[in-house]
């Protein structure tokens, strides 16, 4: 008979010997003292650790304004959502949050899912019910759940070199005129940090008549006047034609959502899968994610502060000689090249300093590449800051690993 537990087993082995096996941290995070968190290690004993990878950016899932509107909720109408909007209805928080979110992206209408990624897939596999023969031309850093959208949607797909518009505009003027089409790409790539030239893509959309459909993850609630994204801020929020984000970064909670013309969300809504027969969100976390944004329209202040956070980690890695990678973005990698190395660094610097930050390794970045990827907020202290860079001073010495100049 076959030995699924031997098949099992030699898949673990396989990761493990690659370097890239992960460990999930313990940590119990503090209401209200974000970044800071308490670590249950194996043994049993509690460490106080800071985090320093997470992509509650502003730390909005500890804001007062986020908690006191999920516990309200929670009091007003219970836990549950009782099922999927088709059957259970939809709650109010629901409603007023996509009538919010909306208006937030300047768009007719907007369709809350359970998750960016749920968002991501469903609908990039659903345009392809809705329209035949749909050709897909999508960045080649696209996210994992762009990519399992677009291939779950089976139809003709190609992949530009990542935010090369003269590759783009060579792949779309070899498809056919009268073929519909779809750009696919983000503003903000998390793992590099670069941002997209939006108006270019916008430009060789009309140019050849396609749909631009921007994920703008990793940039709602940071940038734009009031925080509606990159496409805000670079003020072409009214020519892209579908924009998915997530409420659970920078907004703090948990879910996703598109926002688009009416009638391209009564679609979606009408077809994809991955709504209809699946559980709505509960009703706290919309009535949080609803306070949250909120708040992040009427604060700029955060955006401000977030942003001069990582250029002062940025300035001081370099400073210090560690290899921070080029990043025009929050997003602060830094380059080690090795898995090996890589979570022996992130390991050493939890176990050690306290310093709790990710490796990130293949498949999520190519080998060769691997990095630490390093997310600070407006919460995170010079203080904190200064013990960071000491910390990694000290273990890229240790573990030998390669080191640029430091600034004189």
């Amino acid at each position: 008979m076959f030995d699924y537990k031997a098949a099992f087993k030699s898949s673990v082995e396989q990761v493990r010997s690659e370097g890239r096996y992960r460990v999930f941290a313990d940590l119990k995070r503090v209401r209200g003292q974000f970044p800071l968190a308490v670590r249950r290690r194996d043994d049993g004993t509690q460490q106080d650790v800071v985090i320093w990878c997470s992509n509650d950016y502003l730390g909005m899932g500890q804001h007062p304004v986020v908690l006191d509107a999920m516990h309200d909720e929670i009091d007003a109408v219970g836990a549950g959502a009782g099922g999927t909007r088709n059957i259970s209805g939809t709650t109010r928080s629901a409603v007023d949050l996509e009538a919010e979110l909306a208006d937030w992206h300047q768009k007719e209408a907007a369709l809350l899912f359970t998750s960016g990624y749920v968002g991501n897939e469903a609908t990039l596999s659903t345009l392809q019910k809705i329209l035949p023969g749909l050709i897909t031309f999508s960045d080649s850093l696209n996210h994992a759940s762009m990519i399992a959208g677009i291939r779950h949607g089976g139809g003709e797909r190609h992949v530009f070199m990542h935010n090369d518009l003269a590759h783009l505009e060579a792949l779309l003027a070899a498809a056919p005129a009268e073929a519909p089409k779809l750009i696919a790409f983000e503003s903000v790539y998390s793992m590099d940090g670069d941002i997209a030239d939006l108006a270019g893509t916008i430009a060789l959309a009309k140019k050849y008549g396609a749909l631009t459909y921007l994920d703008e993850v990793h940039a709602v609630g940071l940038y734009g006047e009031t925080g509606a994204g990159v496409a805000e801020r670079d003020g072409v929020l009214d020519q892209i034609d579908i924009i998915e984000c997530t409420l659970g970064k920078a907004i703090g909670v948990m879910g996703g959502y598109i926002a688009a013309d009416a009638m391209i969300i009564d679609a979606v809504r009408s077809w994809a899968s991955g709504f209809i027969f699946t559980t709505s969100l509960p009703p706290a976390l919309t009535a949080g994610a609803l306070a949250s944004v909120r708040h992040l329209k009427a604060h700029p202040e955060l955006r401000v502060q977030h942003q001069e956070r990582a250029a002062t980690l940025k300035s001081r890695f370099a400073a210090a000689g560690i290899p921070v990678m080029e990043s025009e973005s929050h997003i602060v990698p830094v380059h080690v090249g090795d898995p090996i190395h890589c979570k022996m660094i992130s390991d050493m610097l939890l176990d050690e300093y306290g310093v709790y930050v990710q490796p990130i390794n293949y498949p999520t970045v190519p080998k060769g590449t691997e990095r630490l990827r390093f997310t600070p907020s407006p919460n995170h202290t010079d203080a904190m800051m200064d013990h960071l860079v000491q910390a990694m001073d000290k273990l890229f010495a240790h573990c030998n690993v390669a080191r640029r100049p430091v600034a004189a």
